[in-house]
């Protein structure tokens, strides 16, 4: 997907987003664009969007698929791949935990007969609940509006929540489980790599060892040097990063967490009270200190990591890669738990570190609450979706816009109830914004005025 330029140079980052910053810190009732007017309710109390704009369900929770399993709950994370002619290939996430037989893909009716059972990662014997956690694919024709063809591309895998799409046109899903060992002593904990395929067939599932045994949340990588970041999504978690010995392939590499440079066990979550808070704006040199024992079955290894000086930050979720620099959401981060935003800067010929800078803490304001997933959009834009925690529950989640210029807008609103939208991207066209409703098992295509913004 070609992606207009989000932030064109570091110097327009600092100029537009001091604007952002001026914006958080004040209480002019300009501070908000509407350029798109006042979202509108809908009539059918599901998603309310602006005037001129557009919903289709395209995807359901518990509807057949054309491998004859049923549409599993709990779509999460989500990447949009050209397909053939005028269609997409969505990949979703399904963030199901061994639990969830219900929602699962086999639904009450359990695992048939003549399933592969060499496919899935967790499936256990005959008779026994299999994990059910995993993706689909959705192939969908951006000219007729229909989908062509939806089936279980990835299972066995346990609380699919985030991942990230590779330059390379495939998928990375992640496992956030709540035990790093299944009941039948499967290790779980990993990364799992899924094509962007629209033949209708599962893939066999293989773990990504290389890449850590951790809570995983999500994954961005550099398109210039195929170096994987990844978040974790606990409130002590770290950021890594996955360095291949071989670029685009990700079975053997060197995996390391992110330092700040003469601040080691940095923490970055700037809770209420803290001593020390880190300020919008400031550039951090970075440094990466090398992980040992990554396979620990005890989800020690940020513990680790902290201890031998590795950043802490608060339930790093979404992280997206536009024009040269990173983004990551931590959900619950500042001293309102309205969450952060980091940006991370690779490091160019001539430059000594890597940077990374806190851009933007809302507070005092619930225009952007607990972002979680994150993507950029065509002209420029990102887009936020809000997974509320408990102390913002009271709230409604939105898809929020946030420009180049400092301006936060209204992109949409759950309709139906609080929980949280995920895995927002839009088509390589521009034309549609996918996105889910996690709760009620919704995936939607958006289509709208977007020259407007453009």
């Amino acid at each position: 997907m070609q992606r207009r330029t989000f932030l064109t140079t570091t110097s327009s980052c600092a100029l537009g987003y001091l604007g952002l910053q001026k914006y958080l810190s004040a209480q002019e009732s300009d501070r908000v664009i509407s350029p798109y007017g006042d979202l509108v309710e809908d009539p059918k109390g599901i998603l309310d969007l602006p005037e001129g704009f557009t919903y289709q369900v395209i995807s359901k929770r518990g509807n057949t698929m054309d491998d004859g399993l049923q549409v599993p709950g709990m779509p999460d994370g989500m990447a949009c791949f050209p397909g053939q002619a005028d269609t997409v290939v969505l990949v979703r996430n399904h963030e199901l935990g061994a639990d969830a037989q219900k929602t699962g893909p086999y639904g009450g009716s359990g695992v048939p007969n003549d399933f592969d059972e060499s496919l899935p990662y967790d499936h256990g014997k005959r008779g026994e609940y299999p994990h059910v956690g995993g993706t689909t694919n959705l192939v969908y024709d951006l000219k007729r509006g229909v989908v062509l063809r939806e089936f279980l591309s990835l299972v066995g895998t346990d609380r699919n929540c985030a991942g990230g799409k590779t330059p390379w046109g495939t998928w990375v899903t992640c496992e956030e489980p709540a035990d790093l060992t299944s009941p039948r002593g499967k290790k779980h904990g990993y990364c799992f790599e899924v094509k962007a395929s629209d033949d209708g067939k599962l893939q066999k599932a293989v773990a990504l060892e290389g890449l850590g045994r951790y809570r995983h949340e999500a994954i961005a990588v550099d398109p210039d040097t195929g170096i994987v970041y990844l978040t974790e999504d606990t409130g002590d978690g770290l950021i890594y990063r996955f360095v291949p010995k071989v670029k685009e392939d990700l079975s053997r590499g060197k995996l390391q967490a992110l330092a700040i440079k003469d601040s080691p066990s940095a923490d970055l979550r700037n809770k209420r009270g803290s001593s020390s808070p880190i300020r919008e704006g400031v550039l951090m040199d970075v440094e990466w200190i090398n992980l040992k024992d990554i396979d620990s079955p005890r989800n020690d290894l940020r513990i680790r990591g902290f201890e031998d000086g590795a950043a802490r930050f608060a339930r790093g979720e979404g992280i997206e890669y536009t024009n040269g620099s990173i983004y990551i959401c931590c959900t619950d981060g500042g001293p309102q738990k309205q969450g952060q935003i980091y940006r991370f800067i690779p490091r160019k010929d001539g430059q000594p570190y890597d940077q990374l800078e806190l851009f933007l803490q809302p507070s005092k304001s619930d225009l952007v609450t607990n972002g979680d997933n994150l993507c950029s959009a065509p002209w420029g834009d990102l887009i936020i979706c809000e997974d509320l925690i408990a102390e913002h529950k009271s709230n409604t989640p939105h898809l929020r816009g946030i420009t180049p210029d400092g301006k936060i807008y209204n992109l949409a609103r759950n309709g139906m109830n609080r929980t949280e939208f995920a895995g927002s991207c839009f088509s390589p066209d521009g034309s549609v914004l996918f996105v889910n409703m996690q709760g009620p098992g919704l995936t939607l295509a958006i289509r709208g005025p977007w020259k407007d913004r453009a």
